[in-house]
């Protein structure tokens, strides 16, 4: 096989590659509008009341925010598992302020 064939076959074979990926795109956007258009025949109408405010509400067990000094919320998390571990109390019985990093 020379260079020319070789370019000729190269060049077919990302033109088939690259055909067959727009045609997935053109598939998957024809499903999504038939999916979208199923579901919005599917929803009920919305009011336009807004919804009233709700306060979000802690998991069971967290005792308030953290603030982080120097450290990113990786270390800290180890910080608060070693205590844990080391105390022998479970995680959600341990209240955290702020954790700073000592640097010397």
């Amino acid at each position: 096989m020379d260079f020319i064939d070789a370019l000729i076959t190269a060049v077919m074979g990302y033109a088939f590659v690259f055909l067959g990926i727009v045609l997935l795109m053109i598939v998957m956007i024809i499903m999504g509008k038939i999916m979208s258009s199923k579901k919005s025949k599917q929803e009920p109408k919305k009011t336009t009341e807004p919804a009233p405010a709700v306060e979000a509400e802690k998991a069971p067990g967290t005792a308030g925010e953290l603030k982080l000094y120097d450290t990113d919320p990786k270390t800290a998390a180890m910080v608060m598992a070693i205590v844990a571990d080391k105390t022998g109390k479970p995680l959600n019985e341990l209240r955290f302020k702020s954790i700073k990093e000592v640097k010397q």
